[in-house]
């Protein structure tokens, strides 16, 4: 098995490591996503940066990640979509067509999203970025039948639901992916902490507190086992600006991981 690509996470997050208001409320909506903007003043010496950007010069970054529940609420009743008739085994193997998979990366950029379930309804198309769906072999029939004929990418990467570490993988492998940008909430990001498989953090803390038993956090999902240690960052800088929000970007050491780049 070949390098798999680096992961870097970007979040953005309130003083006690919040990353969203309530559970239920979706940042990119209203009034979450300004009462979101709010918690930081604008300042002379902003530490805000463009991770993006920064990641694709350094390493080359062709890939952005995110999870469903960024992008469909646990509570939104789904559109349904029509049944597939006929063979359903081909369903359950790669799809990546040439035309799409073939153009140039960078500038092509994948817009990739965790979604087993089969919950996202896609509506819009981008120039330089494509969609890239990770599915498990759990993921319904009609789903991965409307993602082919939406002609949407994806991925079998799983039998339950997605193994992200195989899907990390095999976006190396199948289409040369070398560092992926995670811009997920706190559960995807704390599945990819238990998997051994963030390299690196950047994380800005706005100067608010939200608190709530139940808000997502930086990092959720399973908790630690009774005795098994915390990963270990690397501090590589600091930056604060003076109406107190800070931008910290951290290294995780290899011997966090197990696994050598």
């Amino acid at each position: 098995m070949g390098k798999r690509p680096r992961v870097v996470v970007t979040v953005e997050a309130s003083a006690d490591g919040k990353v969203a208001l309530t559970r239920n409320a979706l940042l990119m909506h209203p009034p979450s996503s300004e009462l979101w903007g709010a918690m930081t003043p604008p300042a002379a010496d902003p530490v805000s940066l463009d991770v993006a950007e920064v990641v694709r010069k350094q390493y080359g970054c062709n890939a952005i990640l995110e999870g469903s529940g960024s992008l469909v609420a646990e509570d939104v009743t789904l559109e349904e979509l029509p049944a597939h008739e006929g063979d359903t085994a081909e369903l359950y193997q790669h799809f990546l067509p040439p035309d799409i998979t073939g153009q140039p990366s960078p500038p092509h950029m994948w817009f990739t999203i965790v979604d087993s379930r089969g919950r996202v309804r896609w509506t819009e198309k981008h120039e330089n970025w494509d969609v890239l769906v990770l599915v498990a072999r759990s993921t319904p029939v009609d789903y991965l039948a409307y993602l082919r004929r939406e002609r949407i990418c994806y991925l079998v990467v799983g039998e339950d639901r997605v193994d992200l570490t195989k899907a990390i993988t095999t976006m190396g492998t199948e289409l040369g992916i070398t560092c992926v940008l995670s811009n997920a909430g706190g559960g995807l990001n704390g599945a990819l902490l238990r998997a051994g498989l963030i390299d690196e953090l950047h994380l800005t803390l706005a100067p608010a507190l939200i608190g709530g038993l139940g808000t997502p956090s930086v990092m959720d999902g399973p908790p630690l086992a009774v005795g098994e240690s915390p990963t270990q960052l690397r501090l590589l800088s600091i930056h604060a600006d003076t109406n107190g929000a800070v931008r910290l970007h951290y290294a995780v050491p290899q011997t966090s991981t197990g696994i050598g780049h």
